[in-house]
């Protein structure tokens, strides 16, 4: 298994993350590239460059940089800027939330260049907080303020938006922290369906760490993380996702609801609410590096 927790147990029974079904909207997003990366080397893990697209995924650490990163997180937009995505088994209640917990993005070398941001409180699905579902290894947290100078996470660094649906044949890069290295690992290859749930990607060398790494799909937009089967996969030549659909679209929009109080919503153009399907790829990117038009699905 990848990891499954903070110490490495099943974490207790809580009563977090009750929440009732949410319809879906559809937004269309400007948003940068994200997990800069070469599509065209597929099935090959590398040091991910330190650029402004990978500065979104960070590792999660116990307390401060010397408690010693042990998962991956990434930063996804919501209405307060304060929102990180990771696997539901990164992040136990009891040995996470009021700050036991803190979030470095573009962490590299045992440099935070960006500062720390502790990790307040966390959103699970019941069915994880109280069986431990596969099926549910998904965990959205609120970050408290920044350490340099208080600011916002995607302030400081950006966010990319979900992706609701599976990525089965699409091309998908997963950036994430090996619990032995320090510096990001990024690989991209075709991800297939794992049975009804669960889609999974062949990419080497993602071991323990590695756990809640997003998977990015063409333009830009967060389709997972790893987790799920075997807390992220039993072999680290291959990694596991749930497929975000409605119970994570719904658990989402819980925990913006419990971030920061959110400005007024700016007016917006209507669009059609149909998401498209599945087995459409998102809007291409014009090229490396430039804002693209993406239609991204948002709780």
């Amino acid at each position: 298994m990848k990891r499954t927790g903070i110490s490495g147990m099943k974490f207790a029974t809580t009563t977090r993350g009750r929440f009732g079904a949410l319809s879906a909207v559809a937004v269309l997003l400007v948003i940068p590239m994200y997990g800069d990366h070469d599509a065209g080397a597929k099935n090959l893990t590398s040091t991910a460059p330190a650029t402004a697209a990978n500065a979104r995924v960070g590792a999660l650490f116990n307390g401060d940089l010397d408690g010693g990163h042990y998962c991956t997180a990434s930063v996804v937009h919501s209405s307060g800027r304060d929102l990180i995505v990771t696997a539901a088994h990164c992040l136990p209640a009891d040995q996470s939330e009021g700050g036991k917990a803190v979030f470095v993005p573009a962490y590299r070398d045992g440099s935070a260049p960006y500062g720390t941001w502790p990790v307040q409180s966390v959103y699970a699905d019941d069915s994880w907080n109280e069986d431990g579902d596969q099926d549910s290894d998904v965990a959205f947290a609120v970050l408290g303020p920044g350490s340099d100078g208080g600011k916002k996470v995607e302030d400081a660094v950006g966010a990319a938006p979900l992706f609701a649906g599976r990525a089965t044949g699409e091309a998908v890069t997963i950036t994430g922290y090996p619990g032995d290295t320090e510096v990001p690992q990024v690989c991209t290859n075709t991800s297939v369906a794992y049975g009804d749930t669960q889609q999974r990607i062949d990419c080497p060398a993602f071991p323990g760490g590695t756990s809640g790494s997003p998977w990015v799909v063409e333009g830009g937009a967060i389709a997972g993380v790893i987790g799920g089967y075997e807390f992220g996969g039993d072999d680290p030549d291959v990694s596991y996702s749930i497929v975000f659909g409605q119970h994570t679209k719904s658990l989402y929009k819980l925990a913006e609801a419990a971030g920061d109080p959110k400005p007024a919503a700016p007016a917006s153009t209507a669009i059609d609410p149909q998401p498209a399907a599945a087995s459409e790829p998102l809007t291409a990117p014009q090229a490396a590096n430039q804002p693209i038009t993406c239609a991204c699905i948002l709780p």
